[in-house]
């Protein structure tokens, strides 16, 4: 069922209109020479796209998987493309697929021929060019980004492949359950839905064959919602622990949990879980953000985050699904607040610049031999020799004795720290 051309290719619009640079590379004409990187999720068309153009540009195509080419490869078509070129006005189209998977010295063996305009590159990758594609490669081509098919694409697709000769020839209908089972399962992805749609037609053609239809025997075998769900297991996560989706994913589980949604962090710590994350990856995130984003407004969230953490290394998955989420939930609807981590980085950013002095010499360690002979703990006072157990001192080295880096909130917890700080810095500073 992969399209023949790029009038058949269903969704990405945005990069399929008249005069777009895939129209351009594809209509063979005079300055289409421009490189493309099509970078999206699996199943949105990359490859369809490239082959649509093999079979329409009139131009030599040679296709490469980076999984299995080497640098060797690379030169071998370089050197053909600059011949075809030269001797026989040829041009060449490449086709590299997974180009992430490439190394930067292979990635390196691509330049001259993309930058002499020997090849016309098209390199697809799954994984955000950013990371993945050398820099002098993608200053040098157009990166252009897939999206996820829509349901209504996917539904037209499975429509299509269900009455097309080149398909299941309509030996089977598709009902409207089932397709809409489908589509959920197939998280957007063309190639996933297309196989799920293989796999529950010889279901249901298996059904009525062993005589188990309930249909008349004239009618047509039916993909129903159940026929799905008998032949497809579960949707595919689109979740790659070691690109963007990953930090995406993450990030979204994070700020879910800063914006006290624990409906959306439950969600996407699901996602992780089931797209076999490293449950201690997420176990270290929980304590992170419990002093991050919780900190003193609720001191329990980190206690709670780090009994997830050994929860989970002595259960493992799938068990520890439930002390994770129990944390996740807490986090979520604890009182929030910034303060901690804002008071480590305002003072650790006063050391790097230099902001600093000697320590107050009543502060000094006095113990080693010849301590005092230099005044070091003179006239120190002891907190606990006065009954409120506080007084007045100077604890920061005179070049910032009036420095804050502390100012807790007004929420949960931080509301009793602040006025008791208040109350305490009266004293300690004489304020």
């Amino acid at each position: 069922m992969r399209p023949r051309s790029l009038d058949e290719v269903v969704g990405q619009k945005h990069l399929l209109g008249q005069g777009s640079p895939l129209r351009v590379i594809a209509s063979d004409s005079e300055g289409s020479a421009v490189s493309v990187i099509l970078w999206g999720p699996p199943g949105t068309g990359k490859t369809t796209m490239a082959q649509a153009i093999a079979h329409t540009s009139g131009r030599r195509f040679v296709e490469l998987s980076a999984v299995t080419a080497g640098i060797k490869d690379v030169r071998a078509v370089m050197e053909r493309a600059l011949n075809d070129r030269d001797l026989y006005d040829i041009a060449t189209v490449l086709f590299l697929d997974e180009i992430h998977r490439f190394t930067k010295a292979q990635q390196d063996a691509l330049l001259p021929g993309v930058e002499n305009g020997w090849v016309t590159l098209i390199a697809a990758t799954t994984e955000n060019p950013s990371f993945s594609v050398i820099s002098p490669l993608l200053s040098r081509s157009l990166l252009l980004t897939l999206e996820s098919l829509s349901d209504a694409d996917i539904a037209e697709l499975l429509n299509r492949a269900t009455s097309d000769p080149r398909g299941l020839a309509g030996a089977v209908e598709l009902t409207e359950e089932g397709c809409d089972a489908l589509v959920q399962l197939s998280s957007g992805d063309a190639r996933r839905a297309l196989t799920g749609l293989e796999a529950a037609a010889g279901s249901a053609l298996a059904l009525v064959d062993g005589g188990e239809g309930t249909a008349p025997t004239d009618a047509l075998p039916q993909i129903t919602a159940e026929i799905v769900s008998i032949s497809v297991d579960r949707a595919l996560l689109r979740y790659d622990k070691d690109g963007d989706q990953h930090y995406d994913v993450v990030s979204a589980f994070i700020k879910s949990m800063r914006g006290s949604d624990p409906d959306a962090a439950i969600h996407y710590l699901a996602r992780m879980i089931e797209a076999g994350e490293d449950p201690r990856f997420i176990a270290r995130r929980l304590m992170v953000h419990a002093a991050e984003d919780v900190g003193l407004a609720d001191p329990q969230a980190l206690t709670i985050a780090v009994a997830a953490a050994q929860a989970t290394q002595l259960i493992g998955l799938p068990e520890a699904r439930i002390p994770l989420a129990e944390a996740t939930i807490y986090i979520a609807t604890a009182p929030k607040s910034n303060a901690v981590i804002s008071a480590i980085d305002a003072a650790i950013s006063d050391v790097k610049a230099g902001r600093f002095g000697a320590v107050p010499k009543p502060l000094r360690d006095a113990h080693y031999p010849g301590a005092k002979k230099f005044g070091h703990g003179k006239g120190y006072r002891y907190p606990h020799s006065d009954p409120r157990g506080v007084l007045r001192q100077q604890y920061l080295p005179d070049e910032i004795a009036s420095a804050t880096y502390y100012n807790p909130t007004t929420h949960g917890n931080e509301r009793e720290v602040s006025e008791r700080l208040e109350k305490i810095r009266r004293i300690t500073r004489g304020e």
